[in-house]
Formats: C-alpha cells, structure tokens, sequence
C-alpha cells in the first residue's frame, strides 16, 4: 500500500516531471571533495535570524576564506496569511516565510546542514542558486522526516541569490507554500559604485515576496486543511489557474506594516535585497529611489543609479541602496498596483529625522477654488 507521501509524488509526477526524477537519479549521491584542500580553513558557525533582519556580518571580508556553518530546520506548520484569519498549511526553514538570508563572501565555503524533523510529513531539500553543481546541491541533500544532511559548496560568485525546496515531481507546491530564501555573497572587498568607488550601508533588511494559491469552499470562502497532504489537491488546481489568491511580502499581508515595520533614520543607507522564488516582481520605494541597483542582484556588474522602480525576475533575488533624505513613512511596495493594494504586497519604512523644505514643501495648503 502506498504512504501518503508516494501518493502524492506519483499524482504530482507526470512527462515534464519525468525527466527531472531522472536527472535527479543520475546526480551523484557523493560528491568527491578534497578535504585536505580545505581542512585549514577556519570555521564559523551563524545563528540565522527570522526576515526582514539579516545576522550580523562584515561588509568587507577580514582575512581568507573561511567555511561558514549554517543549519535550517523544516517546519511544516499552519500559518495565518492575512488579517481575516486566513490559513495555509505552510511548508518551512526555520518556521518563517522567507526563510532566512545566508551572508558569506565570494571564495568562502557555505556549509548548510538541512534537518527534517520525523514529525513532518514531507521530504525537503534545497536548490542553491549560488551553488555550482547539478541541481543546485538539491539531490546532496534530500531528507526524509527524521533524518539530516550537510552540503558544502564554494562561493564563487558574488551577488544575492535565491534558494529553495526542489523534491521531484513536487517543486512548485513546495515553493509557494512557503520554502525559499536568498543566499547574499559579498565581493571580498565589499560593495562598489558604477565607478569602482566603496559602497557601504547602515542596515540591511530582506524582502521576501511570495504569492499564495488558497483554494475556496462553495460560498467562495477561503478553506481551510488539517494536513498539509489534505491540501494538495485542491491547492494543485488553484496553482495551475495561475492566479494567486494572496501576493505578500514576509509571510503575511502587513507583515512589515505598523509595529513591524522596517525603520531608518535620515542620513542612514539602507541596503534592501528583495527575492521572488516563482513570479516577476516590480520593487519600488514610495518617496525615495533606489541610489545603486543591481536588478540581477550580481555585484561584479555595475550597479544602475537613482531607479524609481526596478525589476526582479522570477527566480531571483535583487538588491537597492538608499539613502534616505526626509522623514515620514514610506511605502515599499511592488508596482503592480493592484497586488500592492488588492492582494498584499506593501511594506512600510518608518523613517525619523529632520525635514528639508528645500526637497519638499507644500506651497499652498488645499482651500476652496476661488471664484473669478
């Protein structure tokens, strides 16, 4: 008799899944690696910290390559997604949406262990898109509940990347339910302008966009699921309409919104790195630019100058800088109006300071028309 999980891999699995089972088959299990190569090298391990924060981190490398550790842990929960109590049985690293950014540097080794607790009910891996290798490392790390794994690949290229869940025949279920993150790996020597010149920044915060597919009962209600496999059917038929129910950054309609908005103060540099595991999105800064950008989120190319809107592709993470000139707050949001508004992709900044009339100024205030 079938378990649940062989169930749903063969109901998922058919001809455009039928080449990636196979190509997964034919990725090694082991990867030769010359451990005496890199046996020297010192370690780090990080303690990841829960979106939009990013753990601590230098901007500039000290010293040589290093392998820096890394663990995520697979939840498989129930999340809340918007302010009406909607629910998803929402898959996981580390319990958020995203899941949370890794920083190295460009000729550091990324050491992740992935482990899947026997509570869960699925099997999990990661695609690093930062990785060179079949699968992005994926078929290296496949556990199933109740068991761990640990990869190591070399950063070799600098940028900020996208990771995430790619088990066979279940990838997109596994993406929009919740399960990507972005790997950040900085030039060694830090950030440069279109001129070479040292870029730097005060704060860093990660935007993780993410669309939902919430099926709906008879009335047009959203439904809701005991289990993560009593929701598959039915959220299989709604992702393949193509149109999302929700499109959120961090989890949740508003999650960067009020108490939990992202703060700054005038004169600070703001690095945002903002991911889209699936979908193309449009960033933009209500008020403010994006001072250097690099839309393909690839630092050894010149970043574009003072962006009102730019475009992260499906797959891939990008990332602005910002200065910011005057107070108040500040709506972040992607510029597809409607799923700003209608579906839930706004963030706010709340930014102190001192006002400069010279940038702004109301010159009238609103009065009755005067009649002539």
């Amino acid at each position: 008799m079938l378990t649940r999980r062989e169930a749903l891999l063969g109901t998922a699995a058919g001809a455009a899944t039928a080449a990636l089972f196979a190509a997964m088959a034919a990725t090694p299990v082991l990867a030769e690696v010359r451990a005496g190569d890199i046996s020297t090298l010192p370690r780090e391990k990080v303690t990841l910290v829960a979106p939009p924060f990013v753990h601590e981190h230098q901007q500039v490398a000290i010293g040589g390559p290093k392998i820096v550790e890394f663990q995520l842990t697979v939840k498989e929960q129930t999340m809340v997604i918007d302010d009406d109590g909607t629910t998803m049985q929402a898959m996981t690293y580390n319990g958020s949406i995203p899941a949370p950014m890794m920083v190295v540097h460009e000729g550091d080794y990324l050491e992740l262990t992935l482990v899947n607790p026997e509570t869960n009910e699925m099997p999990h891996n990661v695609d690093f898109h930062a990785a060179t290798g079949a699968l992005g490392g994926a078929k290296l790390l496949d556990v199933n509940p109740g068991e761990q794994a640990t990869i190591r690949f070399k950063a070799t290229r600098a940028g900020t990347f996208v990771y995430h869940c790619a088990p066979a025949g279940m990838i997109p279920w596994h993406v929009v339910s919740g399960m990507s993150g972005t790997v950040m790996v900085l030039p060694r020597d830090g950030l440069k302008d279109e001129a070479g010149k040292p870029l730097k920044y005060d704060r860093i915060y990660y935007v993780g966009e993410n669309e939902f597919y919430i099926p709906r009962d008879e009335n047009g209600k959203f439904k809701k699921f005991d289990s993560l496999g009593d929701s598959y059917d039915e959220t299989l038929k709604v992702m393949r309409g193509l149109i999302p129910t929700h499109v959120v950054f961090n989890g949740k309609v508003g999650a960067l919104t009020g108490d939990n908005a992202m703060k700054a103060s005038v004169g600070e540099t703001v690095l945002f790195v903002h991911s889209q595991a699936n979908r193309d999105t449009r960033p933009h800064i209500i008020g403010g630019h994006g001072d250097h950008v690099w839309e393909q989120g690839k630092f050894a190319n010149p970043p574009a100058k003072d962006l009102e809107t730019w475009f992260v592709r499906g797959g891939s993470a990008g990332a602005a800088l910002y200065t910011f000139l005057q107070p108040g707050i500040y709506a972040y949001v992607n510029h597809n109006l409607i799923e700003a508004a209608e579906l839930g992709a706004t963030a706010h900044i709340m930014v102190e300071g001192k006002w400069n009339d010279d940038l702004m100024a109301q010159v009238r205030a609103p009065a009755p028309i005067a009649s002539y």
